[in-house]
């Protein structure tokens, strides 16, 4: 997705500065073109020959700003080029610049010079980020239609303070570029409450032997990531997942359901206020029979095993679905995908599925990427080939959107 890609990144002045190393690096090797400009404190931290070694191109620093070296006004150069634009540290003293209209920098220069999305990515100490002025800064920035904001997180800080402040890790960074990238900054979400279930359930026969499926939660994390990103009131009912991956979704309600029957409530507690619900977990067809309070010694345990079927959640909530709202499915197959996709869509009383072929390369259970055929009940379909579980999530979004734009015009 970042393939050739342009992506500024602005770093300020402190320790954090370390970590968007990884971020530069990360998007270099999938191809994008990166640039940097570093303010004189971020020099402090970090060399200008590290940050162009890690972006394959010369880095930036006001020196150059004063050079007329080049044909055109430097920062008006890098504020066009630019398709999305990272501030990461973003110090209290440059947050202030920001809130205030100021450039007095190449940086700041050139964030006033740019159009594109601005991801801001603060880093301080616990003390500095809640004084006062600070925050005021920060909601006043946030006015801003282009700015975008993640973290900052909490955590043991390197003054060795445990607090807010501590700058979103590269992984979170990474997630809203790759959604900025896609959507060009657009909240086409804001004001809908969307609910997404994730991961697979246990259905357990005593307290350590269970029958579940290989679901980690990717794809629904990823849907919950992107509906958060564009704008959503995001709701995620997950099963056994990867909990810093939760952790990651500090802007999403999260409710953990271990079984169907679980989820199912946590689902129907929360679908009457959703908006639009997508539905990816991968939900168990069967449980046993009888569940043991006490771990069941080998000799114990049955030779055939008794099963009875768990409540089908997606059908349920296909017969509650009122007018206004949006039910979205997954159907993960091996062989012909949309067959019986298109059997469940019907079925199941859906606005759209997802078909997910999970017998093919890089794609499915536990898989960072992901392949799907969307279809909706109106005869539309649309093939998404191989790319990131993130933006495999958007394009779903994308579709979803475009099916409720017709149905509000044919009412």
């Amino acid at each position: 997705m970042q393939q050739d890609r342009r992506i500024l990144i602005g770093i300020t002045g402190g320790i954090a500065a370390y970590k968007v190393c990884e971020v530069i690096s990360t998007l270099a090797k999938a191809g994008a073109q990166v640039r940097a400009i570093l303010t004189p404190g971020a020099q402090e931290f970090i060399t200008p020959l590290t940050v162009a070694t890690l972006c394959r191109h010369p880095a930036y620093t006001d020196a150059c700003f004063w050079q007329p070296t080049h044909k055109r006004p430097l920062h008006i150069e890098l504020g066009e080029w630019a398709e999305v634009f990272a501030l990461a540290p973003l110090t209290a003293n440059t947050l202030a610049k920001l809130a205030c209209g100021l450039a007095d920098n190449l940086l700041t220069n050139t964030v006033l010079a740019s159009t594109c999305p601005v991801l801001l990515a603060p880093a301080m100490n616990t003390d500095m980020w809640e004084q006062l002025p600070v925050r005021r800064n920060w909601d006043l920035a946030l006015t801003d239609p282009r700015y975008h904001k993640v973290g900052p997180g909490a955590g043991v800080l390197a003054c060795d303070r445990a607090g807010a402040g501590r700058m979103a890790e590269p992984e979170q960074i990474l997630a809203h570029l790759e959604s900025l990238l896609h959507t060009k900054g657009e909240r086409d979400l804001t004001g809908l409450r969307v609910l997404i279930s994730a991961g697979g359930t246990r259905e357990h026969l005593d307290p350590v032997r269970f029958i579940g499926n290989p679901s980690t939660g990717k794809m629904g994390i990823a849907l919950a990531q992107a509906a958060a990103h564009r704008g959503a009131s995001v709701t995620l009912v997950h099963g056994p997942a990867d909990t810093a991956a939760i952790a990651d979704l500090p802007e999403v309600r999260c409710i953990a359901a271990t079984s169907a029957e679980a989820m199912q409530r946590a689902m129907r507690s929360c679908f009457p206020d959703a908006d639009l619900t997508v539905m990816a977990a991968a939900v168990a067809d069967v449980k046993p029979a009888a569940c043991s309070a006490e771990k069941l010694p080998k000799r114990a345990l049955p030779e055939s095993l008794p099963l009875q079927p768990v409540p089908d959640i997606l059908a349920q909530l296909g017969g509650l679905k009122q007018p206004h709202q949006r039910l979205i499915g997954f159907a993960a197959q091996t062989g012909d995908i949309i067959t019986p996709a298109r059997q469940k869509l019907q079925e199941k009383k859906l606005d759209a599925i997802a078909a997910n072929p999970i017998d093919l390369p890089n794609s499915g259970f536990a898989s960072d990427s992901n392949r799907a055929v969307f279809l909706d009940a109106g005869g539309r379909q649309a093939e998404i080939p191989p790319c990131s579980k993130l933006q495999l999530a958007h394009h779903l979004f994308d579709f979803v959107r475009h099916q409720a734009s017709a149905h509000r015009e044919r009412l």
